[in-house]
């Protein structure tokens, strides 16, 4: 397998049959496990759950997963971590500490380790220095809490346009 410069993995031309189809089984696997570190990158769900799910023992997986993406599964999982930290860091108003537990790091310590080691400033810096370069203002941090959360359900009393309509007084 191949890696192009976006990250993507290409298998490599294989003739057609067993050990071809092989191939192609374990990269759906390897994309499956990487989709799910996508998607639920501020969970705690270990890189042993995923080989588990890909099928593979955890050194196998790990060995794998570099082969293909060209770093393993944890450190890909720490990179999209402090990627959405960015994000959060130049468009909300959360702390630092807030944004650390929202991504997925239990240490302040470590996220800010990671994320210095990663982007090459500390998180503060990092948030000065987009403020600084200017952008729309930081979105409230009881917005961000919500969207992550989800709206609470309507209420009985609500007035749009679903609305139950309260109860006629006896």
């Amino acid at each position: 397998m191949t890696v192009s410069a976006a990250g993507e993995a290409a298998v490599n031309t294989r003739p057609a049959g067993p050990a071809g189809q092989q191939g192609v089984t374990a990269l759906r696997a390897l994309r499956k496990a990487k989709d799910r570190i996508d998607r639920d990158y501020a969970e705690p769900a270990g890189i042993g759950v995923l080989a588990a799910e890909a099928g593979y023992s955890l050194a196998h997986f790990i060995r794998a997963f570099r082969a293909a993406y060209g770093e393993t599964p944890g450190a890909y999982r720490t990179r999209r971590r402090v990627e959405r930290a960015c994000e959060l860091l130049r468009s909300v108003n959360l702390s630092v500490t807030e944004i650390c537990f929202m991504v997925g790091f239990t240490s302040l310590g470590s996220f800010s380790a990671r994320f210095s080691e990663i982007v090459g400033l500390s998180p503060s810096a990092y948030r000065r220095e987009a403020a600084r370069r200017g952008g729309p203002a930081p979105i409230p941090g009881c917005f961000a809490l919500m969207w992550r959360t989800g709206l609470p359900a309507p209420q009985p009393h609500d007035h749009g346009p679903d609305a139950v309509p309260p109860a006629p007084l006896p």
